[in-house]
């Protein structure tokens, strides 16, 4: 690997950790914002063991939200394995998401990084389809990302309603629902609730937020050095010989008088790409046999075969049984195992930097969350329910590999408990109005932002 090169890939990681460090203090002081505001943990204190319980999130997340970062933009695609289209790609997509991120952390609004980061990939995508008229962008796993990062606010707001009302019924302690008083420390009991809540926000966020930072990083890797990351370099290649070999049986199982014109196109191409790659991986079982060059080719083939196979396979015009297309369906999630991969150092690495962003910067948002939602300042209740509403939105949405906002989701759930205690008009209307327009302003900057820079790097590179 040439030394400039080497050069590259290490700025393009430091920018990387740089947006996950600036993640760590942007998004995780939401997870601090109820105990430190309550009094409930020293600053330090909260910061140092949100930083720690992230660190562990991340390291026991698994790689589910970071592939589907990775597959809304298939690099694949939008490289071809040039190394001058992949620095376009990284250096848009960074600058982007970091200029918008510090700028508002700056104003201390709540905005996502979540949003930031899925509208840069979304406007590199459209940038690209601009210069070559090819689609790079997963429409389907965009609709997926997007319902998730528009309901989840929706569903935090009504959930704290519920559990606000849930409290109201089962605890009748007046001291739960009083306003922290200035420098004075809550009673054990609700120091022990506004701490278990704290750390269940903080780890889900390392699982949620952590994985978008890994799946960042895996798209630096592999548009920058397809050859050394484009495939998992441990993986078994008679496995997934074994595997591809099925996938192109049940292929040609299909009878093609029943498919559309459309379809029998992709039935030809998926035939041709799996003829390619079962030459490429006969007779080999480690990943250091294929030529570097050719790695990038074997993941494009299982990908686009992957989707292929899937798409016309399980169509309703196939021919397959019912245990066909199980058994096709499972085939193809098992070869996805060469391709569906982080490095342990990037996760380690991704760990390091949110959990170090973490113990930093978390003032502004602190004082956001805590005074200026509601016209009322935060009571225990409010802060418990807010918190409880974001680890349970989050949980459910890393278990289900989708990512979400953490900012948004609690800020609904602060803003719901609010609403609880005396309706709509406990809200601060300045406030909600800023919260939302970042809400709704991220995505098209973002992307308006990564889209301009990748145009103007790629007419540069």
């Amino acid at each position: 690997m040439a030394v400039g090169l080497v050069v590259l890939i290490v700025v393009c990681l430091l920018l990387a950790c740089t947006f996950e460090f600036i993640n760590g203090f942007h998004d995780s002081a939401n997870a601090v914002a109820t105990v430190i505001y309550t009094n409930t943990l020293k600053p330090t204190y909260a910061v140092v063991w949100s930083g720690l319980i992230n660190f562990i999130g991340v390291l026991t997340g698994g790689i589910g939200v970071a592939m589907g970062i990775v597959n809304l933009l298939p690099v694949e695609t939008l490289t071809d394995a040039s190394v001058a289209h992949g620095m376009a790609m990284v250096f848009a997509l960074l600058l982007s998401a970091i200029i918008w991120n510090l700028g508002t952390w700056y104003l201390g609004i709540p905005a996502s990084s979540s949003h930031s980061l899925i509208g840069s990939i979304l406007g590199i995508g459209l940038a690209f389809y601009f210069i070559n008229g090819k689609d790079a962008v997963n429409w389907g796993k965009a609709q997926d990302i997007g319902l998730s990062l528009l309901v989840s606010p929706l569903v935090g707001f009504a959930l704290a309603i519920i559990i606000m009302f849930i409290f109201k019924r089962l605890i009748k302690n007046d001291a739960i629902y009083k306003e922290p008083i200035p420098g004075a420390k809550p009673p054990m009991w609700i120091r022990i609730i506004l701490t278990i809540t704290c750390t269940l926000v903080s780890f889900f966020h390392g699982q949620n937020d952590g994985q978008k930072g890994v799946g960042l990083v895996m798209l630096i890797l592999i548009g920058l050095v397809p050859g050394y990351f484009a495939i998992k370099d441990t993986q078994d290649l008679t496995d997934t010989y074994k595997q591809m070999n099925h996938v192109t049986e049940l292929v040609y199982k299909i009878d093609t008088t029943k498919l559309s014109e459309k379809e029998n196109i992709d039935v030809l191409k998926t035939k041709a790409r799996c003829a390619d790659l079962l030459s490429i991986l006969d007779k080999k079982t480690k990943v250091s046999e294929i030529d570097s060059a050719k790695r990038f080719e074997v993941r494009k083939h299982i990908i686009l075969i992957s989707k292929s196979a899937e798409k016309v396979g399980l169509g309703e015009n196939s021919s397959l049984s019912d245990k066909e297309k199980v058994d096709l369906s499972a085939t193809i999630k098992a070869s996805k195992k060469i391709t569906d991969y982080a490095p342990d150092w990037v996760i380690i690495l991704i760990s390091l930097s949110l959990g170090f962003g973490t113990m930093i910067g978390w003032k502004r948002i602190v004082k956001t969350i805590g005074e200026k939602i509601g016209k009322q300042h935060m009571s225990y209740a409010q802060g418990a329910s807010a918190e409880l509403v974001a680890s349970a939105t989050i949980g459910m949405a890393s278990a289900w590999s989708l990512p979400v906002s953490t900012t948004h989701v609690l800020s609904s759930g602060v803003a719901g408990a609010m609403v609880a205690k005396k309706g709509l008009k406990n809200l601060q209307p300045k406030t909600i109005k800023t919260i939302f327009m970042a809400w709704v302003l991220t995505l098209p900057v973002t992307m308006i932002l990564s889209g301009g820079l990748f145009l103007l790097f790629r007419w540069l590179f």
